[in-house]
């Protein structure tokens, strides 16, 4: 299970570029609607409605299907990007650390730097420049359980957050 912080668009195309495992994204089923991007987009990734209960449960159901066909699955936890630049990294959703507890999969944490300088989701701001992903050791979910889910997402949410607020800039 990949996860990572969310700040930009860019951090697909980094997802991609750092992981050489085959995965799926899931992601929110309003990026399908970004011409050409979109189009790729609606046809590789797990989409969900996250307004949706009905459109969560199913996102959840396909993620399963992906993990039993042997794909890993990549979920930004925090949900979305969050509309204040200001925010480092915000609040973790249980989706990624349900499925990897239900599946026995580690969590593979990573922490993109860069990606809110380069590419924000904000017009006429960004710049050039090298975009860092940080790969962190795999965190085990091996006999863990549902009940442990909280504690997972805080260890995997310090790790991304130390790096962030270590990293020389």
């Amino acid at each position: 299970m990949f996860v990572a912080n969310h700040t930009s668009m860019t951090d697909i195309m980094l997802m991609f570029y750092a992981t050489k495992n085959p995965f799926v994204f899931v992601g929110k089923k309003e990026l399908a609607k970004i011409p050409l991007f979109g189009y790729i987009y609606k046809r590789t990734c797990i989409l969900v409605d996250r307004g949706n209960t009905k459109s969560r449960v199913e996102a959840f159901r396909r993620a399963e299907i992906r993990l039993n066909e042997g794909l890993s699955v990549c979920i930004f936890p925090e949900g979305g990007v969050p509309d204040d630049l200001s925010i480092l990294l915000d609040e973790f959703k249980d989706g990624a650390f349900r499925l990897s507890i239900e599946h026995q999969i580690p969590i593979a944490p990573m922490t993109f730097h860069d990606n809110k300088k380069r590419l924000p989701y904000s017009f006429f701001i960004g710049s050039p420049g090298k975009m860092r992903a940080k790969i962190h050791q795999l965190i085990p979910t091996t006999n863990l359980t549902l009940e442990n889910r909280k504690e997972l997402k805080k260890q995997t949410r310090d790790v991304i957050l130390g790096e962030l607020l270590n990293a020389s800039v």
